[in-house]
């Protein structure tokens, strides 16, 4: 089974993710913000993340940019799921490492689509 790690300081948005990802069957763990999520990769690198922008303690795209220079970094597939939607905000989150990006709100087929065409699925 696959790992996600959901990186929101939404609870909501981490749940209704959490949900969806489960029924794909990826064993799913959260954080709540930059910070925490570094702490769980330190601890066990996880074979996705999803990952919002905006963020207390540090945003996604700081956390991306650690994640890549950490050792195995380089490995999770990083899926940003944000209101970020203007061109420079999707370019800078690919240029630091993402692999998709994904507009809130997202639903079920819009995930399962994301993490099929990076190759999670």
């Amino acid at each position: 089974m696959k790992s996600c790690l959901v990186v929101d300081d939404s609870r909501v948005v981490r749940k209704v993710a959490r949900k969806i990802l489960e029924e794909l069957n990826f064993a799913c763990s959260e954080a709540e913000d930059g910070k925490q999520a570094m702490e769980a990769c330190a601890a066990q690198m996880p074979d996705a993340i999803l990952l919002d922008w905006n963020m207390p303690v540090m945003t996604g795209i700081e956390f991306l940019r650690r994640l890549r220079k950490m050792s195995g970094g380089e490995q999770p597939k990083v899926v940003f799921c944000t209101t970020e939607n203007d061109l420079a905000h999707i370019q800078e989150a690919l240029s630091a490492g993402a692999n998709e990006y994904i507009m809130k709100p997202f639903d079920s087929d819009i995930i399962q689509t994301k993490f099929a065409q990076v190759g999670l699925l």
